[in-house]
């Protein structure tokens, strides 16, 4: 009887009765999940440049898109996870669950060891390419391998939070976060300030972090007693399993890697306006980026509900999970994004004083942060076309939109063009993918409706 209540206390009937409040309580775990992270990556940075250095801070800084190149391929699997049990859950197909959870668990090791090898080759030659300064090219090397000895684990947290997202779940992946999340911020002080540790030691501090984060996630679903029950005397390779979860995972991972790739692009376009812009620049995208942990919940909130619904034959019901995910982001960025706007010398304050670093940093939160509610359709549409089993359009449509033409933008940037026309792409960018985002999915949902009425 207590196994019965806890199972319905983690989980979220997503096939029938109301949705919106459901939904709403599955992305807020999510949206506090994001900005716990990004609060406790601000801390490490922190720790460093405080106690260490600015070589330490320029070593650990410029590893950032390095690392989301490396991992985001593999952390994309983890939606085909989610996508694939979600939908067995819907079909009431409890053997294809279980299936999927075991080929779920190898795929994450396999990934995680592929990620592991692969730091530790390119970490140097890498940094190197990027023009990482030779004064903190060791310490940045240092800092990279040791953060890929604990990716095996920040890949099995993910893919096991994954597991728990097709069946509602979001609030025991948030749970971990916190708990491992303070170990963290502990563990840097230590090294850093009581040992001596420098760079090494917050990267440590996060190694074991991810270690703690696998441990008790994996050690939640081996206990678990419904269908995600995990198994580990049973793995075993399921090819056809697999297959399946790269077949939604891959395009989305592929997705974010070439984002990744674009970003390093612009990244090295503002860096031409000199310091102050970088400074600024680098304070705004803070809030770009706590303000697209709300996109991204509800994204994953409409993948998860629609994937079962699309399971179990409710095509109505995807469609208004679709409408409820775009009220929810939309009205809660243009909430966000004007008042960050309104009021952007308070929430740019705790960065710097600099009043030419405020100037560059209020220009991009006016010209980018202010108009990211549009991003919000193409997320949402994309997401339920992948809950739809059509992973590869919604992010051909993202690559072309949201980096091909960024790309072009700053490929043909006039050399006496400035600061707030080399941002105007980002508005531009979001509005075109939005245009053939909506082609897409009238086009694509007419043929599954056909299909299903067939």
């Amino acid at each position: 009887m207590t196994e019965e209540v806890t199972r319905k206390r983690n989980s979220i009937n997503m096939l029938s009765g109301p949705l919106a409040w459901p939904m709403l309580m599955f992305a807020l775990p999510l949206i506090a999940s994001g900005l716990l992270q990004q609060s406790f990556n601000a801390v490490d940075v922190a720790v460093v440049g405080r106690f260490t250095g600015p070589e330490a801070l320029a070593a650990v800084g410029c590893n950032g898109p390095v690392i989301g190149l490396l991992i985001n391929m593999f952390l994309g699997l983890s939606v085909g996870v989610n996508v694939i049990i979600a939908n067995y859950i819907g079909q009431n197909n409890r053997q294809g669950v279980r299936a999927s959870v075991s080929a779920s668990a190898v795929l994450a090791l396999g990934s995680g060891v592929i990620m592991l090898v692969t730091t530790q080759i390119v970490a140097r030659p890498l940094l190197t390419a990027l023009d990482t300064p030779p004064e903190v090219l060791d310490m940045a090397v240092d800092y990279l391998r040791i953060l890929g000895a604990g990716m095996p684990f920040m890949i099995i947290y993910n893919f096991g939070s994954a597991i728990l997202r097709s069946i509602g779940d979001t609030r025991r992946p948030f749970f971990i976060l916190v708990v491992s999340g303070i170990v963290n911020v502990v563990l840097n002080l230590v090294f850093v300030i009581c040992l001596g540790m420098g760079v090494k030691g917050v990267a440590w501090a996060t190694v074991i972090a991810n270690v703690l984060n696998a441990f008790i996630i994996v050690l939640l679903l081996v206990r678990e007693q419904s269908d995600i029950h995990l198994d580990i005397k049973a793995l075993a390779p399921n090819w056809r399993q697999m297959r399946k979860i790269a077949d939604v995972g891959v395009p989305a991972g592929l997705q974010a890697t070439v984002f990744s790739i674009s970003n390093i692009f612009i990244i090295s376009a503002i860096n031409s306006f000199g310091a102050y812009a970088m400074a600024g620049s680098a304070a705004a995208l803070n809030y770009e980026m706590y303000c697209y942990f709300v996109i991204n919940a509800f994204g994953q909130t409409c993948v998860a509900f629609g994937s079962q619904n699309y399971g179990a034959g409710n095509l109505e019901r995807c469609r208004r999970v679709l409408q409820i995910s775009l009220i929810y982001s939309t009205v809660i960025l243009i909430v966000l994004n004007v008042l960050i706007a309104w009021q952007r010398n308070f929430f740019l304050a705790p960065f710097t004083s600099d009043p030419n670093v405020l100037a560059y940093a209020g220009e991009r939160i006016v010209a980018v942060l202010l108009f990211q509610f549009i991003a919000c359709y193409y997320e949402m549409t994309g997401s339920m076309l992948r809950a739809l089993d059509y992973s590869m359009t919604p992010a051909l449509i993202t690559i072309f939109g949201t980096c091909v033409i960024r790309l072009l933008w700053v490929f043909f940037f006039p050399s006496d063009g400035t600061f707030g026309q080399l941002l105007s792409i980002y508005p531009i960018s979001w509005t075109l993918t939005d245009i053939i985002m909506y082609c897409a999915y009238r086009r694509i949902r007419q043929r599954v409706y056909s299909q299903a009425a067939a």
